[in-house]
């Protein structure tokens, strides 16, 4: 046990995270096959803590977002914070981090790659996040969190620039047509938690593009690059009387 919480500490230590409540931290980094393995220690493993985190870091980042890009959509919003908390992200600020040493983990888990695995080293990163939370306040959360966001911030902005197929076809159709697209959802299929959406674009009164997603905005997105590559069956724009 006292190994343990030595190399607990450490991690804390090398992070620059003290923690006033160790037993948070200790959580954070417990893996549930690490508990499957020694059934006679009785704290919880880090599940509970990562959904905390993963609430914790929308609000945080929509918050950040919504302040720093006042000319921002909504819609470029939501898409930036996605960019920000997917599983690749999370995992390479895990991987900045160590956190993959540092969890405590089931021998078989850890022989099997474990620590190097994107979803695992996702679920750590949002559950320390949430441990952080709740022993020091959004505010340390904050500040532990952002300086980690900004580089991957900066990429998500340019990625979005370069990868915004609603925007593009927005100009192309208002310079070529002078109309604006409409989006229409006309299919929501699945379970409540795994939905899949069908979006379709208008240009006009015409059936321009359509696009599925597992939410209502990366359907639009692949609706509108659908269009995109459609252009020839645009309706002709009116020539003047």
């Amino acid at each position: 046990m006292a190994d343990y919480a030595d190399a607990l500490a450490q991690f804390a230590e090398r992070v620059g995270l003290p923690f006033h409540d160790s037993l948070l931290l200790r959580t954070a980094l417990t893996h549930r096959s690490f508990l499957n393995e020694h059934p006679d220690f009785t704290w919880e493993d880090n599940e509970r803590l990562e959904y905390l985190g993963d609430a914790v870091l929308d609000f945080m980042l929509a918050e950040y977002l919504f302040l720093h890009f006042p000319a921002a959509s909504e819609g470029d919003l939501t898409a930036l914070r996605a960019a920000l908390v997917r599983r690749e992200a999370l995992a390479r600020f895990a991987q900045a981090l160590g956190l993959g040493d540092a969890l405590l983990m089931g021998h078989g888990e850890s022989e099997t790659g474990g620590r190097e695995r994107p979803a695992t080293l996702c679920a750590a990163f949002e559950a320390l996040v949430g441990a952080v939370y709740l022993d020091q306040g959004l505010a340390g959360a904050s500040h532990f969190v952002l300086p980690l966001m900004e580089r991957e911030l900066a990429s998500a902005r340019i990625e979005a620039a370069d990868k915004d197929p609603k925007s593009r076809l927005q100009e192309r159709a208002q310079g070529l047509m002078g109309m604006t697209p409409r989006y229409r959802t006309v299919k929501a299929d699945g379970p409540d938690h795994a939905k899949v959406f069908t979006v379709q674009v208008f240009i006009g009164e015409r059936v321009c593009g359509e696009g599925e997603g597992p939410n209502k905005q990366l359907a639009a997105q692949r609706a509108a690059a659908d269009a995109l590559l459609r252009q020839d069956e645009w309706p002709r724009p009116q020539e003047p009387e």
